[in-house]
């Protein structure tokens, strides 16, 4: 709806009906864009790697909620047995629970990015301030963790709103959903998990798990623990390497 839209109605007040269906329909589209993850008409959104990542065969592999004392250190040793990178977009105040285990990812070579500072579910419903403040709260506080400030940014769910994007160019962030998801906090299968993931793999790809929040398996293993591993397997069957977000960007790993 457009400024002259007011004026439009006071010189011809017949149209008002028309305005009004005009106003809705644009606040429907702009909530669905908010509340579809990989939509991108809200800002910029990344939901696959820049194409000169994938040309270099690089995928990304990002994992949310944590950091997690009962799970993170698992994921950490098998990515470490795969000689595999990821991306941790972590939670900030349980960042600021687990230090130590948070410092421990950037110490194995892993990015931590900004998942949110408390992981609420009304975010999607802040206005310009509360996004500013939950965002930038959460920056300063994982930069105390690991030194390193964060890149990019997912929204708990992926929800979000139109506010968002200007908070995100005014704190230097990268929105970033992702290209699959296998629904590991609420399915309890691996092989189902670890199918949605490898639909149509190919490089550019971000693949989203999760080490905290997480759906198990019937003897009571967290899913992500039994995916990783054929995951990984199935990514180096593919001539594909997992790089961070980061270095996806700027080819870091290569020098």
């Amino acid at each position: 709806m457009t400024m002259a839209t007011p004026l439009a109605i006071a010189i011809q007040p017949s149209i008002w009906p028309w305005a009004l269906a005009l106003l809705i329909a644009d606040q429907l589209v702009l909530t669905f864009a908010g509340l579809w993850p990989r939509c991108s008409w809200v800002g910029s959104n990344w939901t696959s790697l820049p194409p000169a990542s994938a040309e270099r065969g690089e995928i990304a592999i990002t994992i949310d909620d944590g950091p997690d004392p009962d799970i993170t250190p698992a994921v950490l040793n098998i990515l470490d047995h795969y000689q595999t990178k990821a991306t941790f977009f972590c939670i900030a105040d349980k960042a600021q629970r687990y230090p130590d285990l948070c410092r421990d990812i950037v110490r194995r070579g892993h990015a931590v990015e900004n998942h949110s500072m408390h992981h609420k579910y009304h975010l999607p419903f802040l206005l310009l301030n509360g996004w500013m403040a939950e965002l930038n709260v959460a920056q300063d506080a994982l930069t105390k963790v690991t030194g390193i400030r964060p890149r990019f940014f997912r929204p708990p769910v992926g929800l979000r709103n139109p506010l968002l994007d200007p908070v995100l160019s005014r704190l230097g962030l990268q929105l970033a959903s992702w290209t699959r998801r296998g629904f590991d906090t609420i399915e309890g299968n691996p092989q189902v998990v670890l199918a949605k993931l490898l639909k149509n793999l190919s490089a550019g790809d971000i693949l989203l798990l999760h080490d905290s929040n997480v759906a198990r398996t019937h003897s009571g293993q967290p899913v992500i623990l039994e995916v990783l591993p054929p995951l990984l397997d199935a990514i180096a069957a593919a001539n594909l390497r997992s790089v961070t977000l980061g270095e996806s960007l700027d080819g870091s790993w290569q020098r």
